[in-house]
C-alpha cells in the first residue's frame, strides 16, 4: 500500500472525528511515512512499520476522549429534512428505549464482570483470615500443652487457598481489563466511523 492510498483510507475511518482532528491525524502520519522513506525505507516499508489501519484507528480511538466523539456525533452535519424529524419524532417512544436498553446491557455487562473480581478478591481476604484465625488456634492450643493439628491444617489449608486464589485474581483483574478496554475502543471505533476492519495487505 503506498503513502497515498494508506492516508486515503485512514481520512475515510475517521470520518466521525472533528475535521481538524483528521487533518492532524493525517498531517503527523504522513510525516512518519516520510522519515521513513528518508531513513531509506520504501513507503510499503514505512507502512508496514506503523501498523494497519486497523491498528491505527484503535490507537486513534485510544487516545481521543468519548466525550469528543459523542459531541461530534450529535452535531448535525447538514440540514435535516422535515421528513426525517417528524419520523424520529414519531419513533421517539420505539428507539430511545431501545437504544438506552442496549447502553444499560452493555454497562450491566461490564459491571457483572467487576463483582466477579471483587468478589474473587473478597474470597481471598477470607481464605486468608480463615489461615490467620487456624494459626492463632493452634498456637492458643499449643500453650496449654494441647497440640491440635486439625487447627494446623485449617491455617495451611486458609494460606495455600490464598496464594491459589492470589494468582485467579489477579488474572481475572487482567482479562477483566483487557475485555473493559476492547469494549470502550470498540464503541469509540463504531463513533469514529472504524467500525468495520478490513483487511489490510
Amino acid at each position: 500500500m503506498k503513502k497515498k492510498e494508506f492516508l486515503s483510507e485512514l481520512e475515510k475511518r475517521l470520518a466521525g472525528l472533528p475535521k481538524a482532528d483528521i487533518d492532524e491525524r493525517l498531517e503527523f502520519y504522513s510525516e512518519m511515512i516520510d522519515d521513513r522513506v528518508e531513513e531509506g525505507k520504501t513507503e510499503e516499508e514505512a507502512i508496514r512499520d506503523i501498523g494497519s489501519i486497523d491498528e491505527v484507528v484503535d490507537q486513534i480511538a485510544q487516545d481521543t476522549p468519548l466525550a469528543k466523539l459523542v459531541k461530534e456525533r450529535m452535531r448535525p452535519k447538514k440540514k435535516v429534512s422535515p421528513l426525517v424529524i417528524v419520523l424520529l419524532i414519531l419513533g421517539f417512544p420505539l428507539w430511545l428505549p431501545l437504544f438506552l436498553v442496549l447502553i444499560v446491557l452493555g454497562l450491566v455487562f461490564c459491571l457483572v464482570l467487576w463483582i466477579l473480581v471483587i468478589a474473587a478478591y473478597a474470597a481471598e481476604v477470607g481464605l486468608l483470615g480463615y489461615g490467620i484465625v487456624g494459626l492463632i488456634s493452634f498456637f492458643a492450643h499449643m500453650s496449654q500443652g494441647e497440640v491440635i493439628l486439625l487447627n494446623l491444617a485449617v491455617s495451611l489449608l486458609g494460606f495455600g487457598g490464598t496464594l491459589v486464589f492470589f494468582f485467579v485474581c489477579i488474572a481475572a483483574t487482567k482479562l477483566n481489563a483487557k475485555i473493559t478496554k476492547k469494549v470502550l475502543v470498540g464503541f469509540k471505533r463504531l463513533l469514529i466511523g472504524g467500525g468495520k476492519k478490513n483487511a489490510q495487505a
